[in-house]
C-alpha cells in the first residue's frame, strides 16, 4: 500500500473514539453483513450509493476497498453508483489524492473514467459516475450503502440488494466555491475513511 495512504489510515484508526456510539451501531450492522459473507466464503459485494455518484459514494467505495485491504478481509469488491450519473467531481478526486490514492485519468470525457491504485501488487480500480444499477455494478446479492439522505429517500428499495444500510454523510458540495472548499472535502474524506475502517475492524 502507498506509504502516504498507510500513514493516513493509521491516523484515522486512532480517531475511532470520535465516532458517536449511535453511529457505531449503524456501522456495526454493515460489519455483521460482511462477517457473515466471510463465514460463507462468499464474495462480498458492496455498492455505495448517493444521488449523483460524484463525491461521497466514490469516497465510500475507495475507503471500503482500502479498509478491506488494511485488515486483510478477503473477497471484498466495492462499487459505487447514483440515482443518476454526472461525473466523479474533481474536488473529491483531489481530496482522495491528498490522502494517498494514486488517481489518473483513464479516459477524458464529460464523465471521465479514472484509474485508481492503492499501491503496488494491489489490483487497480476503475471509477466513473454511473447509476447504481449500471451493468458495471453487481446486480444481485450486494450490500447497498446509502451515503446521502436524498438517495436514501429516493430508493427505499434497492433492486437486487441483499441488504441495505443508511449511512448519510454531509455533502461537501455545500462548500464548493468557498474558501473552505478544499478543507471540507478533505474533512469528509477523513470522516468516511474513519468510519469504513471501523466497519472492517469489526469483521476480523
Amino acid at each position: 500500500m502507498n506509504p502516504v495512504l498507510e500513514q493516513f489510515i493509521q491516523l484515522r484508526i486512532q480517531e475511532f473514539d470520535q465516532i458517536e456510539e449511535s453511529r457505531k451501531l449503524k456501522l456495526e450492522a454493515l460489519s455483521r453483513f460482511i462477517k457473515a459473507q466471510v463465514a460463507l466464503s462468499e464474495p462480498i459485494k458492496i455498492t455505495v450509493i448517493c444521488t449523483h455518484n460524484s463525491r461521497r459514494s466514490h469516497m465510500g467505495q475507495l475507503w471500503l476497498a482500502a479498509a478491506a485491504q488494511w485488515y486483510g478481509i478477503p473477497r471484498v469488491e466495492t462499487y459505487s453508483g447514483g440515482t443518476e450519473a454526472t461525473a466523479f467531481h474533481p474536488n473529491a478526486v483531489r481530496a482522495l489524492q491528498s490522502a494517498g490514492f494514486e488517481i489518473t485519468t483513464h479516459q477524458k470525457r464529460s464523465n471521465p473514467k479514472y484509474k485508481v491504485s492503492l499501491g503496488e501488487d494491489i489490483p487497480s480500480m476503475l471509477l466513473f459516475s454511473k447509476p447504481y444499477f449500471h451493468e458495471f455494478n453487481p446486480q444481485h446479492k450486494f450490500a447497498a450503502v446509502m451515503v446521502c439522505n436524498d438517495a436514501d429517500e429516493a430508493c427505499p428499495v434497492v433492486i437486487g440488494a441483499a441488504a441495505r444500510f443508511s449511512l448519510a454523510f454531509e455533502d461537501p458540495k455545500l462548500f464548493d466555491g468557498t474558501p473552505l472548499e478544499a478543507e471540507k472535502y478533505k474533512e469528509r474524506s477523513a470522516q468516511i475513511a474513519r468510519e469504513m475502517l471501523y466497519v472492517m475492524s469489526k469483521v476480523e
